[in-house]
């Protein structure tokens, strides 16, 4: 597979610069030599194996007026266009698949393109396809491990967006997505920050699905759960797609999700035997009644910067254990969700930003 991209970035602050590359790979497995032109101002290089990269200037790229309607319409055998998004760091690749029923690649590719290294890089591909059973649209995804969720919330604000752009539309629009957790409502807001209402919350626990018995009804709330021979407190949720949620240990320690060793203890969560269908994990950390922090070991994805279900789910297991409010602000390492859980409708509306990163060309 091969890749040509344009790309465009920000700087933050104090460097606050914008740049763009454009780069092509003859081969996805290997990389040749790297050159950034930084507004003009610097340029630096370095020297690998196969993929050269050139830059362009903000100026020469805005002379091209790109756009993802003007850049998808591009129709070339062999060839997949695509626009990458990103919510708070958790990144997509968004394909146009709106004249079709089936992904334009198989879950195979979509796994090289996600690698970092050798590919685009991302947590995911997501479609954007014709709309069932009355709907405007059907979102699917394959994760990184091209195991393919039922839902994702960072990613349902980028598809939001992504279809707002090739639809050209303006100002406070909402529409009706189809995906395996069943209908998804986004509102795109004045602001650019998308609303999605994310429906109720599941709670029974061979719905989540997990093994472990509702203590509390049928749901799954503070309960014990062992983990490499240490005792958790969890709460099961489920979003359309399985949560573990858990504060801290049996014995009462809180969590400092900060020095948390994820990456050692995610994978033994996700593939617990009390979960069927492998879970995500949130590892949460309160700050107030109204101010969350947390940490995420996604299922078939790892450590990500953000997850929209995640933080709903959180936000109700928090509820549910009596730690907050309902209506909280969740830190995640992207930065941070505005999450509700209304009382009056049983619903969950997440509010937050999804963000343009550079729009993208692969040959299959």
């Amino acid at each position: 597979m091969e890749i040509a991209a344009t790309r465009t970035l920000t700087l933050s602050p104090p460097q606050s610069r914008q740049f763009s590359h454009t780069f092509f790979s003859k081969n996805l497995g290997s990389l040749p030599s790297l050159r950034f032109n930084l507004s003009g101002r610097r340029n630096f290089s370095f020297k690998s194996t196969n993929l050269r990269v050139s830059a362009t200037s903000m100026s020469a790229f805005a002379a091209q007026k790109l756009s993802p309607e003007t850049f998808l319409d591009k129709k070339e055998s062999g060839i997949l266009h695509f626009v990458k998004y990103h919510g708070l760091g958790n990144d997509f690749i968004l394909v146009d698949n709106r004249d079709s029923s089936e992904p334009k690649i198989a879950q195979e590719q979509a796994v090289k393109l996600c690698d970092r290294n050798f590919g685009v890089g991302a947590d995911g591909v997501i479609f954007a396809m014709p709309g069932v059973n009355g709907t405007d649209y059907t979102m699917r995804i394959f994760n990184s491990d091209g195991s393919e969720p039922e839902m994702c919330g960072n990613g349902v604000r980028c598809f939001a967006r992504f279809i707002a752009e090739i639809e050209n539309l303006q100002g406070k629009h909402s529409f009706t997505i189809h995906t395996g957790a069943g209908l998804i409502i986004p509102e795109i807001q004045d602001d650019g920050q998308v609303k999605v209402d994310m429906g109720e919350p599941i709670l029974r626990a061979e719905d989540v699905p997990t093994r472990l018995q509702g203590n509390k009804g049928e749901s799954v709330v503070a309960a014990e759960l062992v983990v490499d021979g240490v005792s958790w407190n969890v709460t099961c949720v489920s979003m359309g797609n399985p949560h573990c949620i858990t504060f801290g240990t049996k014995d009462g320690q809180d969590l400092r999700v900060d020095e948390l060793k994820l990456s050692e203890i995610g994978p033994k969560f996700e593939h617990h035997e009390m979960f069927p269908a492998r879970t995500n994990t949130e590892f949460v950390e309160v700050l107030s009644r109204s101010h969350l922090k947390m940490r995420v070991w996604e299922r078939g994805a790892g450590a990500t910067l953000a997850c929209g279900t995640g933080a709903c789910a959180l936000v109700v297991a928090a509820v549910l254990e009596g730690r907050t409010d309902r209506k909280c602000t969740v830190d995640l390492p992207g930065g941070p969700l505005e999450i509700e859980w209304k009382e009056e409708d049983n619903h969950i509306y997440m509010t937050g930003p999804a963000d343009l990163v550079f729009y993208g060309s692969a040959l299959l």
